[in-house]
């Protein structure tokens, strides 16, 4: 089969070049070609020569690709339904046993997020040489601070997932990822990993080079790296790099001196009486003023993530979500209303699906889900846990308690008053489980937890809790219906996930097993 490349979406000086293709590329291509839903540009001969034709280019800057069922699947937020399930496919039970994936094609897979990734980044890359070529302008501006941006967030989720977690103190040793900053321009380019602490470094000069240039000035801003959600992405930054007072100063200018106008609430009755699908809905709207980034991916999971056999089960519900002496106050938590006809299809609304049909007559198409990239909500324990290390406790304490006044039934400002004495009584043992590159006292210790326990519980079936396993080097122990549990140790190889198989072909250098 000969594989035909048109140059794409490139400008205008360059438009009698012929786009040579690397690795990256050719599995690019090859899995875009099966769909176009969401293709701002589509005539491959397009030249980039103006603003507005960069913008269209931008918007696919963004990886299309969920993480939600792989990092779910491999965190301690996962547990065995038993052979009854009603979806027990391939991504779930491989991630749930820590196993390598080998199909590369399949949604929701690491190696499906991977070439998805690097799709994002090169189309950011031709946006950021199209700008070069433009000159200066005020769009032209905001444009390039969303391409920086929305590079290092790609490179920042590839580097999270495919290499062991960020140490300062061994970071120039452990295997990062390939950075990519340029267009491929040649027949065959040779990549190699850089180091962690590499792959962080040019993270943080993009980042850096591209937040001052960010705006607000779009049709639909929360599909794009705007003032907030740039910040927002730079407290998950620094949070990982154990930069404190950065931390602050970012979730400051996202959360303004009001955070708690920015929160979903969910003890109001008007979110009560929602039905399931108005929940799913509203959870990932862009009328909601929490959420600070989304983006619709090709994606299965609305269908698979409820009935999966490695998911949330009765127990693992009750242990997080109905055991008020997990929640601080002694009250019971109010992240909605469990769902489910049985406990095989336990779920909390978040997922909706968009199908786009393609044939009409056959019924085919491709199915949609949203991505909620940040949330205000993230951004405010973020900055509870900067405030924590900085042993600003008094901060910590007034940044929880908003969060727990709209994540707790019943909640009574006048007699629910949070301590530290309470976080230390409601998080013992800390200083065992977690195992940052830092150190901890004991108050810091159950601070920590304590935040990461509700970031657990917020973000559940999201996958961010996967992250937060790895950098604090969480023991995390998978029950096996009929069998002996599986332990995944502190500083496992498997936490870093294997490259894909199809670029281990051109070189590049797999994880330790």
């Amino acid at each position: 089969m000969k594989l035909v490349v048109y140059n794409k979406l490139k400008p205008q000086k360059m438009r009698t070049k012929t786009l040579h293709i690397s690795w990256i590329v050719i599995l690019i291509f090859f899995l875009s070609a099966c769909e176009n839903f969401l293709d701002e540009v589509q005539d491959n001969r397009t030249l980039i020569d103006s603003d507005e034709k960069i913008g269209q280019l931008i918007t696919t800057a963004y990886a299309r690709a969920q993480y939600a069922e792989f990092a779910e699947s491999m965190s301690d937020n996962a547990d065995d339904k038993g052979p009854g399930a009603s979806v027990d496919g391939d991504v779930n039970r491989k991630a749930y046993f820590w196993e390598d994936f080998t199909a590369s094609t399949l949604r929701e897979t690491t190696s499906y997020y991977w070439v998805n990734s690097y799709n994002a980044i090169a189309h950011a890359n031709q946006g950021l040489e199209a700008i070069e070529e433009m000159g200066e302008g005020v769009k032209l501006g905001q444009l390039k601070g969303e391409a920086l941006v929305a590079r290092a967030y790609a490179h920042f989720m590839l580097a999270n997932f495919f290499s062991m977690r960020y140490d300062p103190n061994t970071a120039d040793e452990e295997l990062g990822i390939p950075y990519v900053s340029e267009s491929e321009k040649n027949a065959v380019v040779s990549y190699e990993r850089s180091s962690l602490k590499e792959n962080y470094d040019r993270i943080e000069a993009d980042l850096e080079e591209g937040l001052p240039l960010v705006g607000d000035e779009y049709k639909e801003p929360k599909f794009h790296f705007t003032t907030k959600s740039a910040n927002a992405f730079a407290t998950r930054f620094y949070l990982y790099k154990a930069e404190w007072q950065k931390v602050i100063e970012h979730a400051d200018r996202v959360l303004q001196g009001n955070p708690a106008s920015l929160l979903k609430n969910f003890t109001s009755d008007a979110f009560s009486e929602l039905s399931y699908s108005e929940r799913a809905t509203k959870y990932s709207a862009a009328s909601e003023a929490s959420n600070l980034l989304i983006t619709w991916t090709s994606s299965y999971y609305e269908r698979n993530f409820s009935g999966n056999r490695y998911a949330l089960t009765r127990a693992k519900n009750e242990s997080l979500f109905a055991d008020s002496d997990t929640n601080p106050f002694g009250k019971n938590w109010s992240f909605g209303i469990l769902f489910g006809g049985t406990d095989f299809f336990l779920n909390y609304p978040k997922y909706i699906e968009y199908f786009r049909v393609t044939n009409v007559v056959s019924g085919i198409g491709f199915a949609y889900a949203p991505l909620v990239h940040f949330t205000a909500e993230e951004v405010l324990l973020n900055r509870a846990e900067a405030y924590t290390m900085l042993r600003e406790f008094d901060n910590a304490l007034n940044d929880l308690t908003v969060f727990l006044s709209v994540r707790t039934s019943n909640y009574d400002p006048s007699s629910d008053i949070l301590t530290a004495q309470i976080m230390m009584d409601t998080y013992p043992n800390a200083m065992e489980e977690y195992s940052p590159f830092y150190t901890l006292t004991e108050q810091q210790a159950a601070f920590v937890k304590g935040i990461a326990e509700f970031r657990r519980r917020e973000f559940y079936h999201e996958g961010l809790r996967w992250l937060d396993v790895k950098r604090f080097n969480i023991v995390v122990e998978h029950l096996i219906v009929g069998g002996e549990p599986i332990v995944l140790p502190k500083d496992d190889p498997r936490r870093a996930v294997q490259v894909p198989e199809s670029v281990k072909a051109f070189g590049i250098v797999p994880n330790k097993r």
